[in-house]
């Protein structure tokens, strides 16, 4: 018998990653503003549609690879887990929990496959245009059938950048009255789509003050195959040794060189 290289052990969990993803879409769907939801401690939302994706792909994963580790803060419980194995999985089974409680479709299923902690493929169900995206380094970024690539501009009025505002009350000032005034600004709900969007060349970059890394790992990995940047400017959460609910809030700015660059300049406080 031969002995799988090391690309062919990749892709597989690749085509298993978007097998167990698009398991889930038509549950997705259907439960769209019409699940219940409760508030967690973190003054987040959880609905048992996420517990059930979480249970569903992470126990396809499991079957697939025992040899892996894979996590989702719907299932986590206890003290923070060691990372151990080469090839990690983490799940937000509905980046943007609110907008899908309330019926609204900027939500996402957000996988992503982690290598010696760092986040090397990502695919991301967008439930508003029910397309699967995905990408990781060396293997391009794709929006459906389509290659995508992050769209090479500078931060001008013009420009369409993702914006999450510091969720703590005079954390970062000055920060969304900076953005505000320099470019167009998009906040849609989900973190994931926010930077999957970059990814795609739809957005032409992101601010976020507030994610943890399984909100946005999945996209990180499609961002660097598209040929942007994840700029990491507080918490840097990679690699990851240690998955543990709670993590400090991460702030990264994303984009193209360029646009990270100038991002960064008009941000107050912010080394450049």
């Amino acid at each position: 018998m031969s002995i799988p290289t090391e690309a062919s052990a990749l892709d597989k969990r690749i085509t298993a990653a978007c097998k167990a993803v698009l398991s889930q879409t038509d549950r997705l769907e259907s439960d769209l503003g019409n699940v219940k939801s409760e508030w967690k401690t973190d003054g987040s939302r959880i609905t048992e549609t996420d517990i059930a994706i979480s249970e569903a792909i992470l126990g396809q994963l499991a079957e697939a690879f025992p040899e892996d580790q894979g996590f989702s803060e719907e299932l986590m419980t206890g003290d923070p887990i060691d990372v151990t194995s080469r090839y990690t999985w983490m799940l937000d089974p509905i980046d943007g929990t609110n907008n899908f409680a309330a019926g609204l479709t900027q939500c996402a299923i957000s996988l992503a496959l982690l290598e010696d902690g760092e986040p090397v493929y990502g695919v991301i169900y967008d439930v508003s245009r029910r397309r699967l995206m995905q990408g990781g380094v060396g293997r391009g970024m794709w929006d459906g059938p389509d290659q995508v690539q992050v769209r090479q501009s500078r931060l001008t009025r013009s420009a369409s950048v993702g914006f999450h505002s510091p969720r703590d009350e005079g954390k970062y000032p000055g920060h969304g009255e900076a953005i505000v005034t320099q470019c167009k600004v998009r906040a849609i709900g989900s973190s994931a789509l926010h930077l999957a969007y970059v990814a795609a060349g739809m957005l032409d970059g992101v601010v976020d003050h507030n994610v943890k890394l399984w909100d946005i790992a999945a996209a990180v990995a499609m961002v660097r195959a598209a040929g942007g940047e994840v700029r990491f400017l507080a918490n840097n959460p990679t690699p990851l040794r240690r998955f543990d609910l709670g993590m400090p809030r991460i702030f990264y700015v994303a984009g193209a060189t360029a646009m990270c660059d100038d991002l960064m300049a008009v941000l107050p406080g912010v080394e450049t």
